[in-house]
């Protein structure tokens, strides 16, 4: 296939970010059949997606930050290339005061009212991948697992839906909040770890063992 991200303060500095409608699904929806778990989950996509697609809401994104009896739903896409990971590192002015300066091996973004014009997270990731990096080539798209971690704020009002995308290109580059990326392999990225993003540091862990 081929396809040719963003959390904000509570500021009122920002009005359009600050009141934009994003999609949210309550946590006992989310979590009806099964308890909430810590880390990255190996399982179908499809019983969740079902719940979002039945019990979605859209609602201001400052409230939802600062509310855990929701999920925001993120799409959070990992590119790699030749045994490669596009390592990116968030600007100083990231709108996500939480996340500046972080290191991320995760593309992803809120999903907005306006962007809900089908059910399929395949579209909602296309959207994310390109709003953060340009991109020359093709991809394979490929579930990954999904990721939940109550143990910090952050983690605490968002569930990510993680991607690996395998690209045959190197001709990747970041916009948007990012202010730097380069491909990596597993060693180099290990020499950034503790600046990683929470969700990232799970991520890398789970990708470091797959290479063993």
């Amino acid at each position: 296939m081929t396809i040719q991200s963003s959390v904000t303060p509570q500021s009122q500095t920002e009005p359009t970010l600050h009141n934009e409608l994003i999609l949210v699904v309550k946590r006992s929806e989310l979590f009806a059949q099964e308890p909430a778990w810590s880390g990255l989950k190996q399982a179908s996509f499809d019983p969740f997606l079902a719940t979002i697609t039945r019990h979605k809401e859209f609602l201001p994104r400052w409230q939802m930050e600062g509310d855990p009896a929701y999920k925001q739903i993120i799409p959070y896409l990992i590119f790699t290339h030749q045994d490669r990971y596009f390592l990116m590192q968030r600007q100083a002015q990231a709108t996500e005061r939480r996340l500046q300066n972080k290191y991320s091996l995760g593309i992803g973004g809120h999903i907005r009212q306006e962007d809900m014009t089908t059910d399929s997270i395949i579209e909602w990731a296309k959207r994310e991948f390109h709003e953060e990096v340009a991109y020359e080539g093709t991809v394979k798209v490929t579930p990954f697992g999904i990721l939940n971690d109550d143990s910090n704020s952050v983690g605490q009002v968002h569930i990510g839906f993680v991607f690996l995308l395998e690209g045959d290109s190197s001709q990747i580059s970041v916009k948007s909040e990012l202010k730097s990326g380069q491909l990596m392999t597993i060693e180099e990225i290990e020499f950034h770890i503790s600046n990683l993003e929470s969700w990232s540091q799970i991520v890398f862990e789970t990708l470091k063992i797959a290479k063993k």
